[in-house]
């Protein structure tokens, strides 16, 4: 007797956990979920972490569109190669003055080595559109930008020409990572920053959001994914991060929380940005760059490596493999989230190296 209530009991508890276990698809988009993790050996790349999460999320037959890709070096590389290990297809905008400047690399084999996938392939990169985040359609862009020698021979690089056009290639679309900031005086303090300098920085860094949103929203299937990046400058005090770029990524958040719901009751589309920790990244490393002197994100690094609960590197698939789950089913009802991966370093209030915690 006992025997056949302990069974009993099992069978019950396996039946309640079937009831909660998550859906295999998202609002009638389908996406693929294996039970089994992979994990990555023998990676030569000094970006890449040992855990790779696409062994574990399928997302074949899923489009996946990157904006603000130029190079191998920062978190958009890594959140589209994360994705592209799990299945998905990439297609990336990139700024049109280094549009050139990216496909050659690529041609030249450049980004090879960054490119390796877990399965040892390496990732294709399905079409390149030429993107300038500034202009929502093409009556914005003025004389000035058309006739500029680093936009000869381009045309429809606005967010809307650049939706349709990837809707002309793909139909519907399922995810939109927007890996886009600019600040044209971020070396600037902000009570030195003028209006011009703190609006571009809105501009390229915030709205450049909300107008991504606006014209891919339409062509993205339900049940489909947005993701920005920002930094915890947005509610902390960073010196050395200015011209507007604070203000610009606290707007991003804001919105994102907006655009978490607009978005998901008019569309059924989810709505996340990642504060990820400091990168030397290649756009990151041009901020407050002096000769013989560190760079703003070379002290960033050090004091994060110096004072988060996780003395350990910060690297871009870190934020790359948390990116792929913000996109995938695993994170179905997630949205209007802010997601630090900074090895906890947003947590703390007391600066462990400062000079008053010292011990005489």
């Amino acid at each position: 007797m006992r025997t056949f209530v302990v069974v009993a009991t099992l069978a019950a508890f396996a039946a309640n956990v079937a009831a909660f276990a998550p859906a295999q698809s998202v609002r009638g988009n389908a996406f693929g979920v294996s039970t089994s993790a992979g994990v990555r050996t023998g990676s030569t790349s000094a970006s890449n972490t040992q855990l790779s999460m696409g062994a574990s999320i399928d997302l074949k037959g899923k489009v996946a569109f990157i904006a603000g890709v130029a190079d191998s070096s920062g978190y958009g590389w890594a959140i589209a190669k994360a994705l592209a290990d799990a299945g998905a297809t990439i297609i990336i905008g990139t700024w049109p003055p280094v549009l050139k400047i990216f496909q050659a690399g690529l041609k030249r084999g450049q980004f090879d080595e960054d490119s390796e996938l877990s399965d040892g392939s390496k990732m294709e990169i399905a079409k390149i559109y030429p993107l300038d985040a500034v202009f929502d359609n093409p009556e914005d862009v003025p004389e000035e930008i058309k006739t500029n020698k680093r936009y000869a021979g381009l045309d429809g690089y606005t967010i809307e020409e650049v939706a349709k056009a990837v809707e002309a290639d793909y139909g519907k679309i399922d995810i939109v990572v927007h890996s886009l900031a600019n600040g044209p005086e971020v070396t600037k303090p902000l009570l030195e920053t003028s209006r011009k300098g703190y609006l571009a920085a809105s501009s390229a860094s915030a709205y450049s959001a909300v107008s991504l949103l606006q014209k891919f929203a339409p062509i993205m299937n339900e049940g489909g994914a947005f993701m920005s990046l920002t930094y915890i400058a947005s509610e902390k005090v960073i010196p050395g991060y200015g011209g507007g770029m604070s203000s610009a990524k606290a707007q991003l958040e804001s919105d994102t929380r907006t655009l978490a719901y607009e978005a998901g009751r008019k569309y059924g589309i989810r709505v996340n940005t990642i504060s990820a920790g400091p990168l030397k990244s290649r756009a990151a490393s041009a901020i407050g760059k002096e000769a013989g002197q560190k760079t703003f994100i070379e002290l960033a690094i050090d004091y994060a490596k110096a004072n988060a609960p996780l003395a350990q590197d910060l690297y871009s698939d870190d934020v790359g493999n948390s990116g792929l789950f913000l996109c995938s089913p695993l994170a179905r009802s997630i949205t209007g989230v802010t997601l630090y991966v900074d090895n906890g370093l947003s947590t703390m209030g007391m600066a462990l190296d400062s000079m008053s915690m010292q011990q005489e």
